[in-house]
């Protein structure tokens, strides 16, 4: 078996490596290394994240530095900041033997006269963001006149955010270019074009064939409906006890959406995205890292600069919309050959977006229902025992206490202190889930809408045929593509001149009213209002309907206290959004 000793490394790198207490190196480190040690060339490594490919070119990269030379000979171009500075760390570590060896980290976020200063000290390395070093350039702080070596790392990534003009305009100011190496997890029509572009005859090494993800990751998705969608994310995190992941969003604010519903109800997590500054996501990272978080919030672009090999989990909070960023995604988690799962939530029209990634990565996913209240409540049970069963408390502990336990318990049997102590750890999810309803939804979900009778809420809108919706499919149609509510839920459409109606699930109202209400149409504001069905007064539309918070008849008002279902089934009661708040605290426990 290979091994890292049997490099021909310069002596100082191999001290470090040993310090390190590196031994076999990975599949892409054993292909790319020897190769770049003995004859450097144009190469493109094909690897997921994870799989080190620093090391496969920050080894190489060092061995052929010249540490009597005092300028600029290798640039490495990253994504984000956070990578950046990751990048830096770990050539530090692997050159902490090679005396006179400076490496500059520059990238945006934090000042810029403090790393002129930096880049004043003639480092032999530079590891870059593409648009700090072009703004380096442009301020002739910076010459890349003698670079022979450039490497680009994440290059798919690079591309996926807009870099492409920036890294020609970088390698085209690199005149004494003599080697570019190119890393990605995939490998795309753009990755190709730039190799094509701006390397001669170039070798590919692949660690596993191109879009492919870990063997070890295990593929969940889980269909809800759209509205449904952060309470299914907290029933999962419920429902995971131990997790140590990161939750994917789409956009910067829907992670500051997300991560701020979660910490309001005791959850601890923090978001991680571009619009914080420097020393914020630095200070999120130490305390992810630190394991003092159980779940970051984070965008794709910010959790680009995360290395860290124990993530348990990673939740699709929304699938990407390009289909190749999941492999990134879930290349976050089982790590360092050790396993993970991958969890994504989709609406049942989603459903075919899971299929393309299946084809892409050559991997099936597997369906799997969202837990019911019961199974929360049974999962955290046993998790509970199995910490009380592997609990080591200190010695201390016992020899001071133990007298004072034994005096408050002696006259209780063993079975209800057990009692009582799993209902103490237990009680806020067990209320919590008392009155849980099923999220689960798919094809079917479309027969769960037609005839709620009791189970729907009549609306208002402020939109009619003087708008141009003329038929109730129009504005069934206009709903839909508003709130990504299933046709299923909405019935009973009636559509007047100045206003309409509407009935819609009652687990539906709150969210459906309070999307369409940040909506325009042709300029105008959008307002939904619960409706009062009433035998007098008239709507503005001219009808007997009209809209307010008093009482309706049977088929629109929301279902009595009377006819909340039995503990883990049906309907959640109307209550529950309130009541969860705060009173979710398993974070806090655990």
């Amino acid at each position: 078996m290979t091994s890292f000793s049997s490099f021909p490394m310069r002596e100082e790198l191999a001290r470090a490596i040993s310090d390190m207490g590196f031994e076999t190196p990975t599949p892409i480190q054993q292909k790319v290394i020897p190769q770049l040690l003995s004859q450097p060339i144009d190469i493109i490594g094909l690897a997921q994240t994870g799989t080190g490919k620093t090391a496969a070119f920050g080894l190489p990269l060092l061995h052929h530095t010249d540490l009597a030379q005092k300028h600029v000979q290798t640039l490495v171009l990253s994504p984000t900041r956070e990578l950046c500075m990751q990048i830096q760390e770990e050539l530090h570590r692997y050159g902490a033997h090679m005396k006179g060896l400076r490496i500059t980290a520059v990238y945006g976020g934090v000042p810029i006269m403090g790393q002129i200063r930096e880049v004043k000290a003639h480092p032999q390395v530079i590891v870059a963001t593409p648009g700090r070093l072009i703004d380096l350039l442009e301020r002739k702080a910076l010459s890349l006149d003698l670079v022979k070596t450039v490497v680009l790392d994440e290059a798919d990534e690079m591309l996926n955010m807009g870099f492409r003009e920036d890294i020609d305009f970088i390698l085209k100011n690199t005149p004494a270019r003599e080697h570019t190496w190119l890393f990605s997890a995939t490998m795309s029509n753009e990755v190709r074009g730039i190799a094509k572009r701006f390397m001669k005859k170039w070798e590919e090494f692949s660690a596993g064939a191109a879009n492919v993800t870990n063997e070890n990751i295990d593929h969940q998705y889980f269909v809800t409906n759209h509205h449904n969608r952060f309470e299914t994310l907290q029933r999962l995190l419920d429902f995971a006890p131990g997790i140590y992941g990161i939750i994917f969003t789409r956009t910067k604010q829907d992670c500051q959406d997300v991560s701020e519903k979660l910490m309001k109800q005791g959850y601890h997590v923090s978001p991680l995205h571009g619009d914080m500054d420097q020393k914020m996501r630095s200070k999120v990272m130490e305390r992810f890292k630190n394991k003092q978080l159980q779940a970051i919030v984070a965008t794709d672009v910010a959790a680009r600069g995360i290395d860290v090999n124990d993530i348990t989990h990673v939740i699709n909070y929304e699938l990407p919309d390009d289909p190749e960023v999941y492999t990134h995604r879930s290349g976050r988690t089982a790590r360092a050959g050790k396993s993970g799962i991958c969890m994504s939530i989709v609406s049942p029209k989603e459903i075919s977006n899971i299929r393309q990634i299946e084809r892409l990565v050559k991997q099936r996913f597997n369906r799997s229902d969202i837990p019911d209240g019961a199974e929360v409540v049974r999962k955290r049970l046993f998790f509970y025992l199995e910490q009380i069963a592997h609990a080591e408390p200190q010695e201390d502990f016992a020899k001071l206490y133990q007298d004072s336990i034994h005096e408050q318990f002696e006259g209780m049997e063993k079975d209800e202190l057990i009692r009582r102590l799993v209902w103490l750890q237990l009680k806020d999810t067990i209320s919590n889930y008392q009155d849980s309803e099923d999220l689960n939804a798919g094809y079917e979900s479309k027969e769960r809408g037609r005839g709620f009778g009791n189970r729907s809420v009549r609306m208002f809108i402020n939109i009619g045929q003087k708008d141009g919706i003329n038929s109730p499919e129009q504005l069934l149609k206009f709903i839909i593509e508003s709130t990504d509510v299933e046709a299923g839920m909405i019935d009973r459409v009636t559509v007047r001149e100045m206003s309409s109606f509407f009935n819609v699930a009652s687990t539906a109202a709150e969210f459906l009213q309070s999307t369409l209400s940040t909506k325009k149409l042709k300029g105008r504001k959008v307002r939904v209002e619960e409706a009062e069905q009433s035998s007098g007064g008239r709507s503005s539309g001219g009808g007997r309907e009209r809209f307010g918070s008093g009482r309706g008849n049977s088929s629109g008002s929301r279902r009595s206290d009377d006819s909340r279902p039995s503990y883990g089934r049906g309907e959640r009661s109307e209550s529950r959004g309130e009541s969860r708040g705060s009173s979710q605290k398993f974070n806090k426990r655990y």
